[in-house]
């Protein structure tokens, strides 16, 4: 097919970032947020960033057991896709956050029975 044929948008074309499927949800922060986002490659950013808002959910409302549950869930499913992580290899995985949570609630005076009891 040659230049003149061909169907669709020049390459390099922006049209889908400021007309797209997304961009009549997004204020002007959240459509800069949005273009940054979809250069990133991998889940290594939101892993460190949720690894952060669970040390300060626990910091700061310890007995959100609830939120901190399910925060341990998605990290647990973050790590698990990021290494591929089989479902013969999720008690191995288990182990792993539930020490992380022990090294992190420990030292802030939380007591672990309360997350596990859930």
């Amino acid at each position: 097919m040659n230049e003149k044929t061909r169907r669709g948008a020049p390459e390099g074309n922006q049209n889908a970032r400021k007309h797209g499927f997304y961009s009549r949800v997004l204020d002007d922060d959240e459509q800069l947020d949005f273009e940054q986002a979809i250069t990133v490659y991998g889940i290594d950013d939101e892993i460190a960033l949720l690894r952060t808002k669970i040390k300060s959910v626990l910091r700061h409302d310890p007995e959100n057991i609830e939120l901190i549950m399910k925060a341990l869930t998605t990290l647990a499913g973050l790590v698990r896709t990021k290494y591929n992580i089989g479902k013969e290899d999720k008690a191995g995985l288990k182990e792993a956050v539930s020490n992380v949570l022990k090294d992190v609630a420990l030292p802030l005076g939380i007591t672990l029975g309360k997350l596990f009891d859930k």
